[in-house]
């Protein structure tokens, strides 16, 4: 079957490779779509930080080359011996995680937290950039009745945001920062929506984005090329009680500190590629809070509520839909040369 491998740096190659077969416990996909990811672009760009390379991954047993693609959904075409409650023929949206069940994370209930935490498509195993996949069937979500396949590898990328969401202090009627629209950055938005937040404050250079960030719910959008983002953020609000850092950019960090009130929190959802600093004193003296968020746990089915509401709606985020062969030049290239790009989806060959 055909799929697209990570081998290095800016090296994504789309390939032959063996279909790959159901064994017991898990469950065999044809993939319908899946979306480009931050963390893909930056395993493209300044990569390996999830992928294994140097030995195999502990839990995937895999290293590079890596077949690509987290966030997906398909249609179940085989069933592994010992899984139930799925059925051949069943819509399904993939939650890519790989966690060790028996670990003191996972026996909290926090799988996410896993001190050997992967990802499909990242880590090793049968990422959704192809026309197969084959993950344990305790990560496969049936679909209700009323999900597009598109919106199905949107269900990923908005757990993202929703669990950080649900992570942080926000309360309703409070105010937020969201620092970058991009994907994730823009689910934030409709995320504090969900959560009754009073106010939301995007942060970003992409006019497109600020645009889009406007339509999703935001109350004022400032472009940081232009203005100086934290007093333009302090000014309209006074300060925020929860600021977003969703772009890993260092010298963004020390802006959301400064842009909360006292005793306000700094939620970190951004994957890193190198080091940030901050001042200790502007946590230290207002007793600020910084957290981080990765990834998701037990949100997949909220998410998918939340859709049928009309929340995380394809239409309004998915600005693009290419073929697995143009993956490099109008996916990858695309969004490093283009950064008004929302979401771009890949579709499976067949």
């Amino acid at each position: 079957m055909k799929a697209a491998r990570w081998y290095g740096v800016k090296d994504i190659r789309v390939e032959d490779v063996p279909e790959p077969v159901a064994g017991p416990g898990e469950v065999k996909v044809k993939v319908a779509w899946t979306g480009i990811c931050g963390s893909d672009l930056h395993e493209y760009l300044a990569g390996p930080i999830f992928i294994p390379v140097d030995a195999p991954h502990p839990l995937s047993g895999d290293k590079a080359p890596i077949t690509m693609g987290h966030e997906y959904s398909g249609v179940v075409t085989e069933l592994g011996e010992g899984v139930s409650g799925l059925e051949v023929g069943d819509k399904v949206a993939i939650e890519p995680i790989f966690a060790s069940e028996t670990s003191q994370a996972s026996l909290e209930g926090k799988y996410n937290l896993d001190d050997q935490l992967g990802f499909v498509g990242l880590s090793g195993g049968h990422g959704g950039f192809a026309s197969h996949s084959v993950i344990p069937a305790r990560m496969v979500h049936k679909m209700p009745d009323g999900l597009s396949m598109e919106q199905g590898a949107l269900v990923e990328p908005a757990a993202v945001a929703l669990h950080a969401v649900r992570l942080s202090s926000i309360k309703a009627g409070d105010k937020a920062a969201v620092f970058g629209a991009g994907p994730i950055g823009l689910l934030v938005v409709e995320a504090l929506r969900v959560a009754g937040a009073s106010q939301i404050y995007v942060v970003e250079p992409s006019e497109v984005r600020r645009a889009k960030a406007l339509e999703l719910g935001a109350t004022q959008v400032i472009d940081p090329m232009s203005q100086d983002a934290v007093q333009a953020i302090r000014d309209a609000s006074g300060g925020v009680h929860v600021a977003f850092e969703v772009t890993g950019v260092p010298q963004v960090l020390p802006q959301c500190i400064d842009s909360t009130l006292h005793d306000g929190q700094i939620l970190v959802v951004s994957i890193w590629e190198g080091d940030a600093s901050f001042h200790p004193n502007t946590v230290v003296l207002k007793e600020r809070q910084i957290k981080g968020s990765i990834a998701y746990r037990h949100v997949f089915p909220a998410v998918m509520e939340l859709m049928l509401q009309g929340y995380f709606q394809a239409e309004n985020l998915v600005n693009k839909r290419i073929s697995i062969d143009d993956i490099v030049t109008e996916g990858f290239d695309a969004l490093v040369e283009e950064k008004s790009h929302v979401k771009i989806l890949v579709e499976a060959p067949e």
